[in-house]
Order: structure tokens, then sequence, then C-alpha cells
């Protein structure tokens, strides 16, 4: 039966990739297919699926057209919208992408790896063949920042967006300082718990945050994507020493991604950072995600969610559904392809803010002094300091804070104390977000 308000034609979903977000989006659609119809007016329905074998699916596939090529389904089943699934920045995704748009059908994705590489070019093929890309699940899973940003802030010039948007990482981080444990012990813990992948480089190195703010940056500041010039760090040298000073000091720290918008530049860097423990950011934990906003009319918006997982990411996948469905269409990337602005990225030297240094120094007189001279001679001052523990003789870990500086003056006060006699470890930095 029809729910009442509902047209009788429906709209038809193919999905290409049925593993966890896949299944998710499938069950989503299927137990919600009452609500569904209400909210959009029409019935979804799934009419296709393809994946590489049917075998180890929780859910039943009887009722909808099998593929076994994607790229086929994409080019030929009778579906409205195709939603890619796959992952990855290039192959088969990719294809089937283009075919599916070069064949008149909308597409929803969750791979933010093939927005962030080939977003632009994406988005000139659905202009030109009169469909939309949505993508709401690459970025943030569950938050709908994407929506946000480009229909609720519509009305905002925004200057900066910042957000914890790696959950493996914030879970790594947040376990580190509840249980005084170090890095490589927790990543482990992760792994166990499903939380990071059996190879987590693309999450604990900072790339897979890098692919979610070039995007949002796009979207923010309607600037085409600029991945390969984000700054990208990732956590792997945040020590438990570092989270204890870190609390002590007043901060937490978290692997943020931040873009803000200058006149004529954009700024893009993704690192660990020390945010203060007042901003709303630093009470996010565990797997969440975070997106902070400044915008003129709104002055802060902040939103919170999970940021991944076969649920909150199936939501945003049926979000984008549904807008599609209610024909509801809005440019890719805020404003129409021919109108993103080509804005270069500003070097990381440039970068002006406050500083946490950790040293690891000998205790024997005047290191302190070989230290300050160091950081004066490339304009650097210092704010405060901390010193755990003496034994004449040893190394000691200091660690201190600085008055803002640049970037550029900062690494080169840091290599030239690298270079002291009494230094025994490489220095290590980590930025200082003042909100």
């Amino acid at each position: 039966m029809t729910p009442n308000n509902v047209s009788s034609e429906p709209f038809k979903v193919a999905i290409a990739g049925l593993g966890t977000v896949g299944g998710g989006t499938v069950k989503v659609i299927s137990d919600h297919a009452d609500v569904i119809a209400q909210r959009c007016g029409r019935p979804v329905v799934i009419s296709a699926v393809s994946a590489l074998s049917k075998d180890g699916l929780d859910f039943d596939v009887s009722g909808y057209e099998w593929y076994g090529d994607a790229v086929d389904m994409a080019q030929n089943s009778d579906a409205d919208l195709l939603v890619e699934l796959i992952g990855g920045s290039d192959g088969i995704a990719k294809t089937v992408v283009e075919a599916a748009l070069a064949s008149g059908k909308h597409v929803v994705t969750a791979n933010k790896a093939l927005v962030a590489h080939h977003g632009a070019a994406l988005d000139k093929l659905a202009t030109d063949n009169g469909v939309s890309l949505n993508y709401e699940a690459a970025v943030a899973g569950g938050i709908p920042v994407i929506k946000s940003i480009r229909e609720g802030l519509a009305g905002n010039h925004i200057t900066k967006v910042q957000g914890i948007l790696n959950g493996t990482c914030n879970y790594i981080l947040t376990t580190m300082r509840e249980e005084g444990r170090d890095f490589a012990e927790v990543l482990k813990d992760a792994q166990d718990l499903g939380y990071a992948e059996a190879d987590p480089a693309f999450d604990i190195e900072g790339v897979d945050a890098a692919h979610k703010l070039a995007i949002l940056a796009s979207v923010a500041f309607g600037v085409e994507i600029n991945f390969k010039d984000v700054h990208v760090e990732g956590i792997t040298h945040v020590s438990a020493v570092d989270i204890q000073f870190a609390e002590e000091l007043g901060y937490r720290i978290k692997l943020l991604g931040v873009a803000l918008r200058h006149d004529d530049t954009v700024e893009q860097r993704v690192h660990p950072t020390m945010v203060p423990l007042s901003a709303p950011i630093a009470q996010v934990e565990g797997v969440f995600n975070s997106v902070v906003i400044d915008g003129d009319a709104i002055d802060t918006f902040v939103q919170v969610g999970r940021g991944a997982g076969e649920l909150p990411t199936a939501s945003a996948v049926v979000g984008d559904i549904c807008d599609l469905a209610r024909g509801l269409h809005v440019p890719t990337f805020s404003v129409p392809v021919a109108d993103l602005k080509k804005v270069p990225t500003r070097a990381m030297s440039e970068h002006v803010g406050e500083y946490y240094v950790r040293l690891t120094l000998m205790d024997v007189p005047g290191v302190i002094a070989d230290v300050a001279a160091a950081m004066r001679d490339h304009g650097v001052s210092m704010e405060q300091m901390i010193q755990r523990g003496r034994e004449q003789g040893k190394p000691v870990p200091v660690v201190m804070t600085t008055h803002e500086t640049s970037e550029a003056n900062m690494v080169a006060a840091l290599d030239a104390i690298a270079k002291l006699d009494n230094v025994s470890e490489p220095p290590r930095m980590i930025r200082i977000e003042s909100a």
C-alpha cells in the first residue's frame, strides 16, 4: 500500500558494492521504506545490485536484479541513481561513477578518495549530463556537514572549517589519554576491536582526514579541490608524555583538519593539534567526529556525530538518495563547476600560531640557555616551560609553549636546537589552535 500523499512512481536505485556500508544502505532502505516514501513523496526502491560475489551477505538480495559487472549495471540498468560503495580513488570505482553519470544517472558515493582526487572532473561530467553527484557520506559519516554548508549556511561567508575527521585517530588519542598508554599498544587494541584497519596507514598518517578536508574546503570556500597541496601529518609521533603534558597545560591533543580562507590563498592542513580544554571540540572523544564552521552570520557552528560505521554512513547515503528522489539538485561543491575558483594553497611555512615543543635534554649546566638562545636567534619567544625530574648528566624531558610565531621561524629554531650537543633526541613539535 502506498502511504498518503506519496506518488506511485518509484525512484529506482542501483547499489555497486555490498560491503559494510552497502549492506547498511540496503537495510536502511528496506527497513524504513514507508517513512522514506512519506518524506520523499514517492517510494525509493532498490532495483539492482552488484558485488564480486553473493557469498557472505547477511541480507537477502533475491528481489533485486543482480549484476556481476558494476559498469554494466551503471550503463544498462533502469535505475535513476547509482550508489557507488566500492571504494578507492581510481580503478573500478571511478569507472563505474563515470559510466553512471555519462548514462544520465545520478550518483551518490561515500568515496572520499574518489571525490578528493577527481571531484572537479566528475562534477563537470555530471553537469554536462544534467545529473547530480552527491557525497554526504564521504565526509564525517553520519554528520550532515556537506548539506549544512551547501544549504543551511548558504547565506554565510565561511572563513574557517576545522574538525576531527577520523574516528580511528580520535579513538587512539582518547584511549592514550584515559589509560596512559603509548601509541603502538593502543593501535593494536583498535585493530582488534575493528576501529582500525589491518593496514592503518591512511588513518594514522592523516591521509583519510586530508581527503575529507580538501572536500570541505572546496564546499565551504567555492574553490577547486586541491588535495595534493594539503599539509598532512599523522599521530604516530604523539606520545603518552605529550598527552600528559597537554592536560597539565590546559590542552587536549586531537588530529585536526583545518582549512582557512585568506584573501588570495586557502590554508589546508592536517596534523596533531593542541586545543584548549574549553573548546567544544576538545570534548569530542572516542570514535566520534566533529566539524566546527566559522561564518559571518552564524559565528561558530558545531556538529558532532559518528564518523563511520555501517548505519551512520548508510544514513548519510540514504539522505542523499532522498534529496534526489525529491528532485532537490544543488551544485556539487556549493557553486556551479564553472564558477569554482582556482586558488593556491598557502605554504605551511607561512602559517602563524603558537607551538608546543618537547625536548629531551641532558641535565647539564647551561643547556636551557643554549635552547633559549637558538629560539631567540630565530624569532621564537618562549611562553612557559615545564621540566619533570632531574638526574645530573642524564636526559630529561623538557616541554615549552611559545608565543605566536611563523612556522618558518619555528622550524628553523628546532633545526638549530637539534644540533646542540646536549639534545639527545629530535625535538617534537605540536601546533596549538586557539579555538
